[in-house]
């Protein structure tokens, strides 16, 4: 038997098992992502069930956990700094209980996502609950871009189809593609749509990451089937692929519960995509790889990520606030990414930081020092807005080489 889980004492804690696989002690801790659809699915009946005074709160339930109930928590548990040792990292790979847990959240995702289309079909519903359900799911399918961005890594087409099947609800497909092959080729230099620049609003930050990831994309699996000696337009292309799951998830609840459900559908999207790109903004806002002579930057390194080890959100997130070892090894799965000490830190979990990445004065006050303190005083190593760099120099008092090299 194991003994229960301390999260605040414990924290990770590799032990041997009868199996010869290693077992963490957060081992049955990580159902809690898995488990996300299944709160889902509390709200909404919370919502259809209960009384006309709670229906509201319920409605919002989505927010409500998602920046206040989870926050809370991550403050009161702590952090987890602890790693696992190599010579366990290919234990905790080959356990297959991992794997079975990430893929256990599509079938939940997907019944969430049918029952809320039901609630809000009611006519009981009315167009802002609709609207405020759509939030809520939102925030559910947001996350989810998670378990889609594990399997994106796998080396399995099936994977892949899995991770396309739990982007359709975002209708966000070209993640797929664009997140392995283009963002990890690209992250922490200024050519990356995908990471946030010194002084580069969320709402700056939003159109260019979106249309310039789907941009990326696009190009990206025109060459691959161009190397192949196919058409963009070949069946083979996975965009094409992936955007017909979506179109088809979609027509099915639309061919089920009718036309009124548009605006949800919208809503959910919408604040789903938005939800997930807050989330790349704050992963690398500012911080920029070593341009090397020819050009070409230097390998991406733990430095080049901002890294937070609040235990409760990396429960939820399968510890992509380990972000430093995800892009030292993309492959690597989950269970096994590990803290470095030379990495950034946010001052706290994802979960905690969203709110303040939208309010521009708030995120510049908490995150433009740190910048500035991670390259000890030089900003000429950090990734910056060209239309904040001026401001920013003049800011922090330091020398623009670009504007004294002569």
């Amino acid at each position: 038997m194991n003994a229960p889980l301390n999260l605040k004492q414990d924290h990770l804690q590799i032990v041997p098992t009868s199996s010869g696989l290693a077992l963490d002690k957060k081992r049955y801790w990580w159902l809690l992502s898995p488990g996300l659809p299944v709160l889902g699915m509390g709200i909404l009946a919370g919502y259809h069930f209960g009384p006309k005074a709670t229906k509201k709160i319920f409605a919002l339930g989505g927010p409500l956990l998602l920046h206040v109930i989870i926050p809370s928590i991550d403050s009161i548990v702590g952090q987890d700094n602890n790693n696992p040792e190599n010579e366990q990292i290919q234990s905790l790979v080959e356990d297959p209980y991992y794997d079975r847990i990430v893929k256990l959240f599509i079938p939940l995702q997907m019944t969430a996502n049918v029952f809320a289309a039901y609630v809000v079909s009611r006519k009981s519903t009315s167009f802002l609950d609709q609207i405020l359900l759509g939030i809520s799911m939102g925030a559910i399918n947001g996350i989810g871009v998670n378990t889609a961005h594990e399997l994106s890594h796998r080396p399995h087409k099936k994977d892949h189809y899995l991770s396309h099947a739990t982007l359709m609800p975002l209708f966000y497909n070209h993640f797929r593609v664009e997140h392995p092959y283009g963002h990890h080729r690209r992250a922490a230099t200024p050519d990356d749509p995908a990471s946030s620049k010194m002084g580069e609003t969320f709402y700056e930050f939003w159109p260019r990451t979106v249309f310039g990831g789907l941009k990326s994309a696009i190009e990206i699996e025109k060459n691959r089937l161009k190397r192949k000696g196919l058409s963009f337009f070949s069946p083979q292309n996975e965009l094409f692929q992936g955007w017909a799951m979506s179109a088809g998830f979609h027509a099915t609840l639309l061919n089920l519960f009718g036309r009124e459900i548009i605006p949800y559908l919208a809503t959910q999207a919408f604040y789903g995509v938005s939800l997930f790109e807050v989330i790349n903004y704050i992963e690398h806002y500012g911080l920029m790889r070593e341009q090397k002579e020819d050009g070409s930057f230097a390998r991406t390194m733990p430095e080049h990520s901002w890294n937070n080890n609040n235990i409760t959100t990396n429960l939820f997130l399968y510890q992509l606030q380990r972000h430093s070892d995800h892009h030292a090894y993309p492959t690597r799965p989950f269970q096994a990414l590990r803290h470095f000490d030379e990495a950034p830190e946010l001052p706290s979990g994802y979960a905690t930081m969203l709110l303040p990445a939208l309010i521009p004065s708030l995120w510049f006050k908490m995150m433009d020092k740190r910048v500035f303190d991670h390259y000890q005083g030089d900003l000429n190593k950090a990734n910056i807005h060209p239309k904040r760099r001026a401001k920013i120099f003049q800011k922090f008092g330091v020398i623009d080489r670009l504007l004294n090299r002569d």
